[in-house]
């Protein structure tokens, strides 16, 4: 059956094409952010998007459908930023994401957001949203995972929250990682754009159609104090560092020596060596992603392509759990077909069936 969702927070759409991949079908989008729309509508050409806020967006004004997926903003719970969690407005639209499951009643719903809000100084904004979360009347889990035990080139941890409807009968269960041997890294993923990134323009400016391969551009300039505090190289035998939402903080490519270390919090570049620290591209830190060479991002400027990246949910990371939720939706409509018609009719039921 192909399941219709909303999904919320979608960003470029990366979660979206992960769930799109496994059979479902994103009906209408919402993404406030105006730099990324575009790149949302190029790559759901038949999807509605919504660019509201979702604080101005009525629940009656969204179509219904059988999941609601999204991402709410991560920043106000990132270890990195300022950690107001719930006291800031991009922590406070969770609770709209809530209202909106509240309202919709959908079968199941998905959130996705950052390990940081597993933090201590989190715990209380944390408990209010599992409690909201056990008031909504849905079989609920939500467990830490890594991408990288996923099929995922990268070290990226996120919490993933999950509710079923209790007409399922069931929780959803978590997928078990991939064995060591099926993990990917660096060489996997991009070996075979080494040799064809370009620099940005001025003032790091897109370089449009000038690129053998989509948004194969990397930003140019210096590197912060922050930045040059840590090793930002990984070797083509070892996954990706976390991609972030900033090219200014996009890791280095692996054809470059790892950085020495000069004292605490102070390394530098190899010596003689300099020419090889360049940050990894748009389109390379998209195939860390797992996004496909043909998924195009659209900007003028290059730091909105790695901010659309590093956003994203990873695509094979997204294809997993919706792998699950999809077989679980399956089991049930089957038993509900095959509760209502004869058997010799399931089976075309079940193909044809759009829901």
């Amino acid at each position: 059956m192909k399941f219709n969702i909303t999904s919320f927070f979608s960003g470029a759409g990366g979660l979206d094409t992960g769930f799109h991949n496994q059979g479902f079908n994103i009906i209408w989008a919402n993404e406030y952010d105006k730099t990324i729309t575009p790149t949302l509508r190029k790559n759901f050409p038949s999807t509605i998007i919504d660019d509201r806020s979702l604080f101005n967006i009525p629940s009656e004004d969204i179509p219904d459908s059988l999941g609601i997926i999204g991402g709410p903003p991560c920043q106000s719970w990132s270890v990195a930023g300022a950690g107001k969690g719930l006291n800031d407005e991009r922590g406070g639209v969770f609770l709209e994401y809530i209202r909106v499951i509240r309202d919709k009643k959908p079968l199941f719903f998905l959130a996705e957001n950052v390990a940081g809000m597993l933090s201590s100084r989190h715990q209380d904004s944390l408990k209010l949203i599992i409690s909201e979360f056990n008031k909504l009347g849905y079989y609920f889990t939500y467990k830490l995972l890594n991408v990288r035990d996923y099929g995922v080139p990268e070290d990226r941890k996120r919490v993933i929250f999950i509710g079923y409807n209790k007409k399922l009968g069931k929780s959803f269960t978590f997928p078990k990682p991939v064995s060591d041997n099926d993990k990917k890294n660096l060489k996997d993923a991009i070996w075979d754009l080494k040799d064809s990134a370009k620099p940005a323009k001025a003032k790091n400016k897109t370089n449009g159609n000038n690129l053998k391969v989509l948004n194969h551009e990397y930003m140019t300039g210096g590197f912060s104090t922050m930045y040059m505090s840590r090793n930002r190289v990984r070797n083509w035998d070892e996954p990706s560092f976390t991609i972030q939402a900033g090219g200014r903080h996009a890791p280095i490519h692996p054809q470059a020596p790892k950085m020495i270390k000069v004292e605490t919090n102070v390394q530098k570049f190899v010596p003689d060596k300099e020419h090889l620290y360049r940050r990894l591209s748009v389109r390379e830190v998209a195939r860390i992603q797992t996004f496909p060479d043909d998924f195009e991002f659209i900007y003028t400027d290059v730091a909105d392509g790695y901010k659309m990246v590093g956003n994203a949910v990873p695509i094979k990371f997204a294809e997993v759990i919706a792998k699950q939720i999809k077989k679980d939706l399956d089991e049930y409509y089957s038993i509900k077909v095959s509760k209502l018609a004869p058997k010799k009719i399931i089976k075309k039921c079940y193909k044809t069936a759009t829901v």
